[in-house]
């Protein structure tokens, strides 16, 4: 009986994760893909791509009507953290292409409807709680190094930062402390969110083996990373209108490249 016990433990452990090593020439196939994705279905990368777009310029509006137009900056930096999770109906139509199922917005949207009631709401939780933290070292930093005068425009604050020491100081902190954040966050999620949408695990084990991906691949996953950040950028500019599309292709991209990263071991019979 003693012996039976361990094998039935063994039979009923599920598969789990296996980390392969890519390079650069997967992250560049897994963007061609992605691309090819949102050519094979735009309107879905759109309509998600749209509410992006629209929900940062919403916060920008409401900051500016609110007198804190200083904190559009930041705001506008902060709020591209929140992407991968927005990006996952993206990874629903990637998947969904991927095995042939057919695709629709109400079968995309009720997929993430359930994953959102999940571990994959736990890790929205933690995206959010980043994008937080950002905004608090924000103002943080904004006491420490240019005190606690106030501002009441955009242009005002921004004369005081490129023109002072003490914004040239804010400046550069803000941005170190702000890439070791979005760093943080890429490593927590850039993984996890396609594997919790994918199989039913756990969001602790899902943002473990999102770190490990890139520990074990640390120069091609960081060039994502750093594709991702000049792409956000660019796409920030035109009043957040380049993430109608800039969203889609790396949503999709970021599909492709999971699946590139993650195998899974046979289950045990």
């Amino acid at each position: 009986m003693t012996d039976a016990t361990p094998a039935r433990s063994e039979a009923a452990r599920p598969p789990q994760p296996i980390l392969r090593k890519i390079t650069i020439s997967d992250v560049v196939d897994a963007l061609a893909e992605g691309m090819r994705d949102f050519q094979a279905a735009p309107l879905y990368g759109l309509f998600f791509g749209a509410i992006y777009a629209a929900g940062g310029l919403l916060i920008l509006t409401t900051a500016t009507r609110g007198g804190m137009g200083y904190l559009v900056y930041p705001l506008a930096a902060g709020f591209a953290l929140i992407g991968p999770f927005v990006a996952t109906g993206l990874y629903e139509v990637s998947r969904r292409r991927e095995i042939g199922e057919p695709l629709s917005f109400a079968a995309i949207l009720a997929c993430i409807g359930r994953q959102g009631g999940r571990e994959l709401g736990w890790m929205a939780f933690v995206t959010i709680f980043v994008f937080i933290v950002w905004m608090y070292q924000v103002r943080l930093l904004m006491a420490l190094f240019l005190g606690l005068r106030s501002f009441t425009t955009a242009q005002e604050f921004v004369s005081v930062i490129l023109t002072t020491p003490e914004g040239w100081v804010f400046l550069a902190v803000g941005h170190i402390v702000g890439a070791i954040l979005a760093v943080v966050l890429y490593s927590l999620t850039v993984v996890s969110f396609p594997l919790l949408l994918d199989r039913d695990v756990d969001f602790i084990t899902a943002m473990i083996t999102s770190v490990r991906a890139v520990t074990l691949n640390p120069v091609p996953m960081l060039g994502f990373a750093a594709v991702v950040m000049v792409l956000t950028v660019a796409a920030l500019l035109p009043l957040f209108l380049g993430l109608i599309v800039v969203l889609p292709v790396l949503g999709h991209a970021t599909w492709r490249l999971y699946r590139r990263v993650v195998a899974w071991e046979e289950p045990s019979r």
